[in-house]
């Protein structure tokens, strides 16, 4: 699975975090969306492959302004993702 973290600039509030979150479900199969306006980011959780370019593409429809876009193997958080990853698990 791929952890996507696109830097986005103009979300103000929580409506504005649902409105780039449901453009984001809607336009792609993602395991899940998050948004936070306070860091100016999405992150989404995929075990498909989306194009950076048509990820900024939906975002910049929402009205909204992407900047940039980064990928990393998601590491499952908590205690269990840590015991697996030491190879204790």
């Amino acid at each position: 699975m791929t952890q996507i973290t696109v830097k986005v600039d103009g979300m103000m509030c929580g409506m504005c975090e649902s409105h780039v979150n449901d453009a984001i479900r809607n336009a792609f199969a993602v395991k899940k969306v998050t948004s936070s306006h306070r860091k100016g980011e999405t992150v989404i959780l995929t075990e498909s492959d989306i194009d950076d370019a048509a990820i900024l593409d939906v975002i910049n429809r929402t009205g909204y302004t992407a900047l940039s876009v980064s990928r990393e193997p998601y590491k499952k958080k908590g205690l269990f993702g840590f015991l697996k990853e030491n190879g204790n698990g």
